[in-house]
């Protein structure tokens, strides 16, 4: 659960709200999500309100839960508590192809503080070691996509003369800026990047498109962006239901004939293996560690990554 970051603005409501939680913490989930009903009642424009008692009804199988999340996606389109994705794993329907941007960038500025010691220490993440293992020699330019708090970074940079990492959260780049590990970071949303003005020679994500969903945009985006020869090297969650699956999780995972394909249609020439990404609950999850090389132009890239769609 995102936590609720505003009041109703109404202090019964409030005081209802906080009640509610005691009450689910005792283990009656159903007092709890009538408890914020009534709280909804007396402040029916609270977004985070709706949210929570649409996660609150999901989690113990309550009644019109996909309700309240509607509600809450109609208050507050930008979405930053995820409760379209929430809905759509509902319904069984995924609609949209992609996470929205205010909820990536929420998640990670609440997480950014503990990051860190939660993916090495606790989940054995290892998505950095495993592609940092099959890049050899020196890179001029390398461009971290997504680089959080600097976890890819640390094990790119005696590869690289200049090092620069992109992330949408401001809270991320805070932790990676004092590493000093990087020669700039920037603020970004993967999914709307201007066109390439700059040519990398290696191009990295690691365990980020599982926030993207579709990729044919971005791998495209990629493929303009690194000269030619240069690498683009990833990882992505593995899905042996369908090219792009929204999990329990929330997370995208990715097949690798989707992977392959597109990376063809990219002009890229992939190496793909299989490993253990990092543990989650204690089981491992599985993935796709990606190394690949730019061997024709990419396609243009259309500002809603049509042409990709298309090819």
């Amino acid at each position: 659960m995102i936590p609720l970051q505003f009041s109703s603005g109404d202090l019964i409501a409030d005081r209802r709200a906080d009640y509610a939680e005691g009450l689910l913490a005792a283990g009656e989930a159903a007092a709890a999500a009538d408890l914020y009903a009534q709280a909804l009642e007396i402040a029916p424009q609270w977004g985070a309100g709706w949210y929570r008692l649409g996660e609150i009804r999901a989690d113990h199988g309550l009644d019109g839960a996909a309700d309240a999340l509607e509600r809450a996606l109609q208050l507050d389109p930008a979405d930053p508590f995820g409760a379209a994705l929430r809905r759509d794993l509902l319904r069984g329907q995924p609609l949209a192809d992609t996470m929205p941007a205010a909820f990536v960038e929420a998640l990670f500025d609440q997480y950014a503080a503990h990051f860190d010691h939660a993916l090495v220490e606790t989940l054995d993440y290892r998505a950095p070691q495993l592609l940092r293992a099959g890049l050899a020699g020196r890179f001029a330019r390398v461009l971290d996509l997504g680089c959080g708090t600097g976890l890819m970074g640390a094990a790119l940079r005696d590869l690289a003369d200049h090092l620069e990492g992109w992330d949408i959260s401001a809270e991320m780049l805070r932790e990676a800026g004092a590493k000093q590990i990087y020669d700039r970071l920037a603020k970004a949303d993967l999914g709307r990047l201007d066109l390439p003005v700059e040519s990398w020679d290696l191009v990295t994500a690691a365990d980020v498109f599982l926030y993207l969903g579709a990729l044919e945009q971005i791998v495209g985006w990629v493929a303009q962006a690194l000269v030619p020869g240069g690498i683009f090297a990833f990882t992505v969650e593995l899905s042996e239901d369908a090219p792009v699956l929204l999990r329990e999780s929330r997370r995208y995972a990715h097949s690798e004939a989707y992977i392959r394909d597109l990376l063809a249609q990219a002009g890229f020439t992939p190496q793909i293996t299989r490993a253990v990404l990092r543990m989650d609950r204690g089981a491992a999850i599985e993935g796709l560690v990606v190394q690949a090389t730019r061997s024709a132009p990419g396609l243009r890239r259309q500002s809603d990554g049509e042409d990709m769609a298309v090819a």
